[in-house]
């Protein structure tokens, strides 16, 4: 079996320390007893289960619920987009972030969607070719397995191939999401073959084939990334975007590859908050809202007084993201500052217990609107590691292209760049000269899978849904340190704010009428919406006992899947 000996040897002369203990003491926290999955897709969890039952570990799995995520659901990720990728990796009790995010290619410029007048051309950045950044999913994958894996690529790519060649569901979430995106795949007749056969919508239900994505997953088992960024396929590629108006080119591909950079770390009502840093903005303001709540005694508080203090933390943090955050090999963001306890404690100062601050005190740079993509995944296996991934190709379907033969749609992260200073990108996002395009740079993104330690527990969370992923998990992380189930904290109706727009918005059944009066007697902003956000994925273990809980989120009912599974038995041997 592949990396048996590097696994194993480490593993029987380590055991004694070789998984973190949740509450910070030196007892041995009792591993896990079954395995957890948690994803977006019946179809994916189903192929981490079958990974993980054939004796992967949870990265083997990763790399099968990633790409089957990819095929399944193609409005919200593919191997022509990106992901955060972050490991627990229980033998040598080291947290690793693996950015797989999308890169602007080498002829992008700073002003590449503005007209003559100087206007942002939305078209431009969110439709077609130009729209799309170079997918770092494919380089993702082959890194996680070759790295961290201990099965063959082609052993954890076989579920997704065998969905592709036989046929997959087309879910209600396929259906619901498609109906936003069809007149502009209706451009590519690529992905008009892919995603709209006889010119239509498919239902819910129907049988999808993709071949085309099949012989893709075996060209990277077989040749690895250089089968996807080199050669005959990258040749295929770079040529059908230029073709049809992009600027890639065969030597950006060539150029991709991930990165591994150190998780941020904070601790927070005796729990340790394991979470992503930059081109993540998610893991900072994280940090930033709860080093802000850890100066108030606010789970003792009223409803209407906790939501009013964290609104204001959200606030500041969301306002510090347009300004201060973009890609760290290109921008020198202040991460030790913003994630510091005596920055949080300024904020602080700032902030009336009685009174909303308006945003507009907050100097900042623009507002907008905000729509939902995006997916997420969460591990556990039998050794304690773990996996949270969010992955995503932007808007729904991307930007509704595909290059003929390749079997997927390509991104549109390059609309995540700040276009121009203070113009809100397709989630009402808004930022500075950090984010601004530049050739090789990778965009900011939301995308805030962490893991939360503490009181014998450890979860591993994330969700879609644009800018708002980073409240949603937030208030998931604090439905679970309140004590709440993995799948209480994904069921948590949600509220919001990010800054600009100064307003309030609430899921049905969020705020109860008294504390939207409260709120809005403190000069807050407050609008219900009926529509639902988010699609959380949460798996937890308990240290004390070894059980594990799998929540999925059912705001998708029959789609997403949460599920235990039992321990293979040859998997002992590696306990």
């Amino acid at each position: 079996m592949k990396q048996f000996g590097r696994w194993l040897l480490p593993g029987l002369l380590s055991l004694a320390f070789s998984v973190f203990a949740a509450d910070g003491g030196s007892a041995q926290p009792v591993l896990p007893k079954r395995v957890a999955v948690a994803s977006a897709n019946s179809q994916a969890t189903d192929a981490g289960l079958e990974i993980l039952a054939v004796g992967g570990n949870a990265f083997d799995a990763a790399v099968a619920v990633s790409a089957t995520l990819g095929l399944v659901e193609p409005e919200s990720s593919g191997l022509g987009g990106g992901a955060f990728m972050l490991l627990h990796v229980a033998h040598d009790n080291r947290d690793v972030f693996i950015d797989a995010r999308e890169k602007a290619p080498a002829a992008a410029t700073r002003d590449m969607y503005l007209d003559a007048q100087g206007n942002p051309n939305r078209d431009l950045a969110v439709n077609g070719p130009l729209a799309a950044g170079i997918p770092g999913m494919p380089a993702g994958l082959v890194h996680l397995a070759s790295k961290y894996g201990r099965l063959p690529l082609s052993r954890s790519l076989a579920p997704a191939i065998r969905l592709a060649n036989e046929g997959w569901i087309f879910s209600s979430k396929n259906e619901s999401m498609l109906g936003f995106r069809k007149d502009v795949l209706a451009r590519s007749p690529a992905a008009a073959k892919l995603f709209l056969p006889g010119g239509e919508v498919p239902k819910a239900g129907t049988r999808m084939r993709n071949p085309d994505y099949a012989r893709t997953l075996q060209l990277l088992a077989k040749q690895g990334a250089d089968g996807f960024y080199r050669g005959a396929f990258a040749r295929k590629l770079a040529s059908g975007v230029r073709k049809a108006g992009g600027i890639w080119s065969e030597a950006d591909l060539a150029d991709y590859q991930v990165v591994e950079r150190e998780p941020i770390r904070i601790t927070h009502r005796g729990f340790q908050l394991v979470t992503v840093p930059p081109p993540s903005s998610g893991g900072v303001a994280l940090a930033e809202i709860l080093n802000i709540l850890s100066g108030y005694e606010y789970p003792a508080m009223s409803r209407t007084d906790r939501i009013h203090l964290i609104t204001e933390a959200m606030r500041r943090a969301y306002r510090d993201r347009s300004i201060y955050l973009g890609d760290p090999d290109f921008f020198k963001v202040p991460v030790d500052l913003l994630t510091s306890p005596d920055y949080a404690a300024g904020l602080r100062a700032s902030i009336s217990p009685t009174h909303a601050t308006p945003s507009v005190l907050l100097p900042g740079v623009g507002e907008g609107s905000e729509r939902v993509e995006t997916t997420h995944y969460s591990i556990v296996d039998s050794e304690g590691n773990l996996v949270a991934t969010t992955q995503t190709v932007n808007l729904p379907y991307g930007n509704a292209f595909a290059v003929a033969g390749t079997g997927f749609l390509l991104n549109n992260e390059m609309d995540d760049f700040s276009v121009k200073p203070g113009v809100p990108n397709a989630f009402g996002l808004v930022g500075d000269d950090a984010n601004a395009i530049a050739p090789g740079k990778r965009p900011l993104s939301s995308m805030t899978p962490s893991f939360l330690m503490g009181h014998n527990k450890v979860s591993a969370i994330g969700t879609p849904g644009g800018s708002r992923i980073i409240t949603m998990v937030l208030l998931g992380l604090l439905e679970l340190m309140d004590g709440g189930s993995a799948q209480a904290a994904t069921d948590l109706p949600r509220y919001h704010h990010q800054y600009l727009p100064d307003v309030i918005s609430a899921e049905t059944g969020a705020l109860s009428a008294v504390e939207i009066q409260g709120l809005q007697a403190k000069g807050h902003v407050v609008t219900v919406e009926s529509r639902t956000w988010g699609n959380m994925q949460i798996v937890t273990w308990d240290q004390g006992n070894g059980s594990v809980e799998a929540g999925s989120d059912g705001r998708w009912q029959g789609v997403g899947k949460a599920a235990t599974g039992d321990v293979p038995a040859e998997a002992a041997i590696f306990r």
